[in-house]
């Protein structure tokens, strides 16, 4: 049978993927689907044609679960299914389409979702609030005060620490001993401490009324493991499909079997070979194991033509993953089969990488090739330290991914605090930030005031603490404000900006730079907007939140070009005409600190197959002989000399353009102008005439 005409564009791979248990008979629950999907074979379009090919066959649009990774994928996602829909129902379409998928978003907004709707049944108050990763570090570390385990005799790990180990135990559902084991050793004699610290941070939650990230996953994993629940929960849905599958770890995939035990109407993306999340606790285990979980009604599809890259540029990643341990065998392949093989450019030290890259980039910039649409791409962020100076030097606009989101800066989290402190004024950790807002009011003056209110309305013990004479103007306001928060008369977005004008000379007190920051301040309240209450924007904010300019390091001036630089991590789902891969070289990938196991090694593998598949056009690899390493104080900085990655051996160089830079001198040539043989210049008489005088 013809394929539906909104199916035409897509390849026999991917109709094959869209149209499983659907085709012929209906938006059946077919049996479970996995779709490994190759770099750039176009994964997003693929999953948007399965979605919108069940609501056109008869699903219920209400009835699909459809789980990204971000928001903005799952809203991207939403309008690309309208859009197929409306194109392939013609009148009918706009009014199907205009039934949207009732839950789509991240896991963890899914998740709070659906915590709120059954919290009366868990033991939990619908009015949570959710505490970012800052937050949660600053409560464990209140915790940890109060246990007396920052006044032991010996070093306890500081609060990051703790909530790492706390975080990677909770996600990988693994028990502390082994967690501690394998990723912080240097902690394992702290095990008991930690344990009792744990409980105590988990009674603390509990006792404020909020949870953290985590406890979104582990409530929702939880209450998958009651009978009777989890029967209400998965009876929603007919129909899930899971964006980036490789990218889950073991809480997730827990979920998923609660969802759907059989794995009947369940679609899982993604491509293993871009595993490269473990320091999240990812695990690239749940999508090799997917088959053996649903044998043996599971069935495969490959995607693996690919929609970005040159022919050479696939050889050689082909090259590079196909000697991976495991994994699910493809070959990226492409219709462009003209271009240049990729560039192994190797060069004297860091500074003559550096060079390189800068001088190529120009080069391509003259040819035409904006710098928009050049990235360099490297393993660590301290890697283009370096380039960074040179970039600034010769005064090339750039911009840098990788670093603070939107709501981490600091005066975002001010506002976002006080907001969040008027919708559960029983969070603690909130309520200590927005005191020490104040001039005149430390941790001791907020620590009283905060005891004070336990138990008792709020506004009315601030109003009644007698606050330092220096913040007495600022006190009597922050009541006032708290007071009309509380009430709600105004509304929302309205209640941003009287926090806003509350906050405004604050700022200007705070920070340097209050101009530039206000910036942000005005961005969060466009952002607003977009939601009916308060607490909508801040569940949505501390889930997923938005990038901003401080994202960015170097930011460019906005008439201007700007050249792209990114870890490879930040640069996953990217693409540009040419990349640039800085230090690939054993110790940087792999790097020397992930070498420890064959599970570390074949994921640096995967994160060299990420940064070379960004690649359309031009791909350049860096190995630089000798590279500047920083260590602990007591050992130093240093230089090192490397070898060429492990992941580029002899076997497959051949895919590679083996250079040199800068190109050696052919023989009877010098690197500059020939200077005749017959002139002679004595310098040193000209050095000794400097200093006399030349007047008699």
């Amino acid at each position: 049978m013809a394929p539906a005409r909104y199916l035409e564009s897509l390849n026999p791979e991917q109709r094959s993927a869209v149209e499983h248990g659907v085709a012929g008979a209906g938006a059946s629950i077919g049996p479970p689907l996995l779709v490994i999907a190759g770099a750039g074979t176009g994964k997003t379009s693929t999953l948007a044609h399965r979605v919108a090919h069940l609501i056109v066959n008869g699903a219920d649009p209400g009835r699909i679960l459809l789980l990204t990774f971000s928001r903005r994928a799952a809203a991207e996602m939403e309008r690309r299914v309208e859009r197929i829909v409306a194109a392939a129902l013609g009148e009918q379409g706009a009014a199907v389409a205009g039934r949207r998928i009732a839950w789509s978003g991240t896991f963890h907004a899914v998740g709070a979702r659906l915590l709120r709707l059954h919290a009366s049944s868990i033991g939990l108050e619908p009015t949570f609030t959710i505490h970012d990763r800052e937050d949660s570090a600053d409560l464990l570390n209140l915790v940890r005060h109060e246990l007396g385990l920052s006044d032991t005799a010996r070093r306890f790990p500081l609060k990051a620490t703790c909530l790492a180990i706390y975080s990677r135990a909770v996600n990988a559902g693994e028990p502390l001993e082994a967690v501690l084991a394998r990723h912080f050793p240097w902690c394992a004699e702290r095990q008991e401490e930690l344990r009792r610290l744990f409980d105590a941070y988990v009674a603390a939650k509990q006792s404020q009324g909020v949870l953290d990230y985590d406890d979104l996953l582990l409530y929702w994993a939880e209450l998958m493991k009651v009978p009777a629940l989890a029967a209400e929960v998965a009876g929603r849905f007919d129909h899930v499909l899971v964006d980036e599958y490789q990218d889950t770890n073991a809480l997730q995939a827990a979920i998923l079997l609660g969802l759907k035990p059989d794995g009947s109407g369940l679609t899982v993306v993604g491509d293993d070979a871009q595993a490269i999340y473990a320091f999240r606790a990812a695990t690239v285990r749940n999508i090799l194991d997917f088959p053996r979980h649903f044998s043996p009604a599971a069935r495969i599809v490959r995607l693996e033509q690919n929609y970005r890259s040159t022919e050479p540029i696939l050889a050689a990643c082909n090259a590079v993953i196909g000697l991976a341990r495991e994994g699910f065998a493809k070959t990226l392949r492409s219709h462009r089969r003209q271009g240049e093989r990729p560039a192994l450019v190797t060069v004297l030290d860091d500074a003559a990488q550096v060079g390189c890259v800068v001088q190529s980039i120009l080069e391509s910039r003259e040819a035409g090739l904006a710098l928009k649409e050049q990235a360099v791409l490297f393993r660590t962020s301290h890697h283009s330290a370096m380039l960074e100076v040179e970039l600034a030097r010769r005064n090339i606009p750039f911009v840098k991914f990788g670093g603070l989101r939107f709501i981490e800066a600091a005066h975002v989290k001010d506002v976002l605090a006080v907001l969040r402190w008027a919708e559960n004024p029983g969070d603690r950790v909130t309520a200590f930030r927005v005191l020490q807002l104040l001039d005149g009011v430390g941790p001791a003056t907020a620590g009283k005031a905060l005891d004070r209110i336990a138990g008792r309305s709020m506004v009315d013990a601030l109003a009644a603490f007698a606050p330092p004479a220096r913040a007495r103007e600022h006190w009597r306001a922050l009541v006032d404000l708290m007071r009309a928060l509380g009430e709600g008369g105004c509304g929302w977005p309205a209640e941003l900006d009287l926090v806003r004008r509350w906050y405004e000379p604050h700022l200007e007190r705070r920070y340097a730079d209050a101009s530039m920051r206000a910036a942000d301040l005005d961005q969060l309240q466009r952002i607003a907007q977009g939601y009916a209450s308060r607490a909508a924007c801040l569940t949505d904010l501390t889930l997923d939140p938005p990038s901003a300019a401080s994202d960015e390091a170097g930011a460019p001036r906005l008439d201007e070009d700007y050249l792209v630089l990114s870890t490879i991590h930040s640069a996953k789902g990217q693409e540009w005409r040419a990349v640039y891969v800085l230090n690939v070289v054993d110790g940087c990938i792999p790097s020397d600190m992930a070498t420890g196991s064959s599970e570390e090694i074949e994921e640096e593998r995967r994160l060299l197959y990420v940064a070379m598949t960004r690649a359309k056009d031009l791909l350049t690899l860096l190995v630089p002989q000798r590279f500047y390493v920083h260590h602990q104080p007591r050992r130093g900085d240093r230089h090192l000399y490397a070898a060429r990655t492990r992941f580029i051996p002899a076997e497959i160089a051949d895919r590679f353009e083996l250079r040199s830079w800068p190109a050696p001198v052919r023989s009877g040539q010098t690197a500059g102008r020939r200077v005749p043989a017959s002139v002679t210049v004595d310098l040193g008489a000209r050095m000794r005439g400097m200093w006399r005088s030349t007047g008699t």
